[in-house]
């Protein structure tokens, strides 16, 4: 999707960018669609002991795109923005499109990545997403429609939820994870420019594929998959754990792409186990300068 795209000469674009929190910093890349607010579900848990820094990528909420863009344009955006805030070093965790821009800043500044936690993603993503008919467009707005005017609400679940592209979505249909869908997941949708969606598709058409690329990544990283991800399969995020060199890989049942509102608390528990394994991926540059003397 990305190393074969022609690197632009673009000037980089100030992100829109949510901070929270005090500590070692944290970016936190959204997919597609999607924004910085929509990774609340890893925000507000770790801006408890650490600086989360969540931006609207180019052409996504509130960062605009004020012309057309390639992938690559996100990169120059994100050191940009990292060199803002004066952050030299910085553990990257990534959702779907957000963790594959995470492998490249790993493949592109790995002296100033830490570690990465990865979540429904892959360095060489495979989807097994059925194709789409019009039944499925129309029971999904039916059911975007109707869950945000009363988030969560079962009836419509049961109705028009389940069988709207949300199926493909999520495997557990609960009312908690279509309270996400309704105030975070919506409003990304809204905000996602064409440029943005153009960009995407134009890299897909080409393909993606940093596999063999990976063992440059000595960094420790976590993968996230949802067993019943449809999007991007669990098969793929395994394939790219097995390529780098330094990675833990959950696999979590039940689940699709969007696991991490579907069981939210087990999803935190994960990554705070691994950050627990792992300190020194969220200790300053000179502490961790110090400790390997």
């Amino acid at each position: 999707m990305l190393q074969t795209v022609p690197q632009t000469s673009s000037q980089a674009v100030r992100l829109h960018t949510l901070v929270q929190g005090q500590g070692f910093p944290i970016l936190c890349l959204h997919g597609h669609p999607g924004s910085g607010q929509s990774l609340s579900v890893f925000t507000q848990p770790l801006s408890a002991r650490f600086t989360t820094i969540a931006p609207d990528l180019r052409g996504y909420g509130g960062s605009r795109a004020p012309a057309d863009f390639v992938m690559t344009d996100h990169l120059t955006d994100l050191e940009a923005l990292l060199n803002r805030y004066q952050i030299s070093r910085c553990l990257v965790l990534g959702w779907s499109l957000g963790g594959i821009l995470a492998l490249e800043l790993a493949l592109r500044m790995p002296e100033r990545i830490s570690g990465l936690i990865l979540v429904a993603t892959a360095a060489r993503p495979k989807s097994s997403h059925p194709a789409i008919a019009w039944q499925d467009n129309a029971y999904t707005g039916i059911a975007s429609i109707a869950n945000w005017l009363n988030p969560g609400w079962q009836w419509n679940i049961d109705t028009f939820g389940r069988r709207s592209l949300y199926r493909y979505l999520i495997q557990q249909h609960t009312p908690s994870a279509y309270q996400y869908l309704a105030k975070e997941a919506l409003p990304a949708y809204l905000q996602t420019s064409n440029r943005a969606t153009q960009a995407l598709s134009m890299a897909l058409q080409r393909g993606y594929n940093r596999l063999a690329d990976l063992p440059a990544i000595q960094c420790p990283c976590l993968v996230l998959a949802g067993a019943d991800d449809r999007h991007i399969t669990a098969a793929s995020s395994l394939e790219t754990a097995q390529a780098l060199p330094h990675a833990q890989y959950h696999c979590h049942p039940n689940t699709a792409h969007l696991f991490p509102w579907e069981i939210p608390t087990i999803v935190q528990a994960a990554i705070e186990r691994w950050l627990d394994q792992h300190p020194d991926v969220v200790t300053p540059p000179s502490e961790d300068s110090t400790a390997r003397k």
